[in-house]
């Protein structure tokens, strides 16, 4: 399965709650942090939610 990085670029604050929890359950907490997910359709979705604050590349 092919894998894809995330990164944030912009901070949560002042964003709706399901935002927030999108980028939770990303695993991302803090501007900067990168996480390495499975490039499924699930994912995709989320990244895609929260196009506006995060950044991706193929891994």
């Amino acid at each position: 399965m092919a894998k894809i990085k995330v990164t944030q670029l912009k901070s949560s604050i002042k964003k709706p709650q399901n935002q927030k929890r999108t980028l939770e359950a990303l695993g991302l907490k803090r501007i900067g942090q990168v996480v390495e997910h499975d490039n499924t359709p699930n994912i995709l979705g989320m990244i895609n939610k929260v196009k506006h604050l995060v950044s991706s590349e193929e891994a």
